[in-house]
């Protein structure tokens, strides 16, 4: 008998699966975005997945499978092919947030040892080289995966917790406090397409999902499980915002964009503090990128054995799912190609879709799920809307990050109809 989950443990998936890479390789970007208005870009992007995380709770309570967000979709809409395009599209999010933490990976680890002495030779050396690692781990050893990342979140969340309370207690004599003024925050409009940009630090929460039928309790640990997980790590992220934006200047940030957290560290605690932080990153985004990498050839595994992908894809390689490799191969190519503002783009107008589509699926349910269908409603129209704002805003600054994430899109549905085009004519 499978040992239950309990509520610390439910918890301790949530904050891990959003406190993995995602801070340590955005947070840059979203001052970037944002200015003096990074903690409210970060407030939009967490306020719209507590919305969603009602959906989540709602549909694991009524659908408690290890597929989570696959078979809600599937529930919802059915197995067609506009199921199967979002549940595709949900694997290669999957592969674009591996290509994110591989990324911060790769551009935090040089501060630490070089190389080269060529940053960008070794930003890839690096990224690659962990993508590398993680796979060899995951293929090995799937419970070594799940030691890595229990300690792994005991760490990460003392070190930024302790750079909170050290950086807060600095940061009323910090005269780049004035950058928090409304006087330097970004139009309305651009804090929150700056906080769909990034809205991909959030995303985490969903692999609640995935073990809710093993949660003790399930009616009373699964909302508070999602909604902890959400609402601590919004205040977490509001409050990193205000130290990072409150101690460094902005030109500073800007030109340590990829390592952000680290250089605002230094203020304080000098190279010490910027070589603890480089660290804790090193260990967030090693972490997620295994736990990450163990979802994502999962989930290619479920779709393929809900016939919405082949069922060659339900093959071995060396005794393991094919879904590991393809997903390895598929996150060293992007991460080696792609600049980060396309890839997080990409990978937040996959989520947010995908998010739309899950409170759709909430709101169709809702009599099912005894669900208040205002909810969910308000959840799809505010995921949608958020997609539109991101679209305009990266369309005038990143065309090349929107009209890749279009063609992740359209090729999900175009895979899909093809697939079930040569399903029908076979049988």
């Amino acid at each position: 008998m499978n040992k239950k989950i309990g509520l610390k443990e439910a918890i301790s998936i949530g904050i891990g699966g959003m406190v993995g890479g995602g801070i340590f390789a955005v947070l840059g970007l979203a001052v970037s975005l944002a200015k003096g208005g990074t903690p409210i870009a970060f407030l939009w992007a967490g306020l719209l997945a507590l919305i969603t995380s009602y959906s989540y709770v709602k549909l694991s309570l009524h659908y408690p499978d290890r597929g989570g967000t696959v078979k809600f979709i599937n529930q919802g809409f059915g197995k067609s092919v506009f199921s199967g395009a979002m549940n595709n599209l949900l694997w290669v999010s999957y592969i674009i947030m591996l290509s994110l933490y591989a990324s911060a990976f790769g551009s935090y680890a040089p501060n630490l040892w070089q190389i080269t002495h060529d940053k960008s030779l070794d930003f890839h050396i690096y990224a690659s080289g962990i993508i590398v690692l993680a796979t060899a781990i995951n293929y090995y050893s799937i419970a070594v995966v799940g030691k890595i990342e229990s300690y792994a979140v005991i760490i990460k969340l003392i070190i930024l917790i302790g750079f909170i309370g050290i950086g807060a207690y600095g940061l009323m004599e910090n005269p780049n406090i004035e950058q928090l003024a409304v006087a330097n925050w970004e139009p309305f409009i651009h804090l929150f397409a700056g906080g769909m940009v990034i809205f991909v630090a959030y995303e985490g929460f969903e692999l609640i999902a995935n073990a809710a039928p093993d949660i003790a309790d399930p009616s009373r640990n699964i909302p508070r499980a999602y909604y902890t997980s959400v609402i601590f790590v919004i205040v977490l992220y509001v409050i990193i915002a205000l130290v990072t934006v409150g101690s460094l200047p902005f030109q500073n940030i800007a030109e340590a964009q990829d390592y952000v957290l680290a250089e605002a560290a230094k203020p304080l605690l000098g190279q010490v503090g910027f070589t603890i932080i480089t660290i804790a990153a090193l260990i967030s985004t090693f972490s997620a990128i295994n736990a990450s990498l163990y979802g994502g050839s999962r989930v290619n595994y479920e779709i393929a054995e809900d016939d919405e992908l082949p069922h060659h894809f339900l093959a071995k390689f060396w005794n393991h799912p094919i879904g590991l490799l393809i997903t390895s191969i598929a996150t060293l190519i992007l991460v080696n190609v792609l600049k980060l503002e396309s890839i997080s783009t990409a990978g937040s107008m996959g989520f947010l879709l995908i998010f739309g589509i899950v409170n759709l699926t909430g709101f169709r349910l809702a009599e099912d799920t005894g669900s208040n269908k205002f909810i969910p409603l308000i959840g799809f129209v505010l995921c949608m809307t958020a997609l539109v704002v991101l679209i305009q805003q990266q369309y005038r600054t990143n065309l090349l990050g929107i009209l890749i994430s279009f063609g992740i899109i359209a090729g999900c549905f175009v895979m899909e109809y093809l697939f079930k085009r040569s399903e029908r004519s076979r049988n």
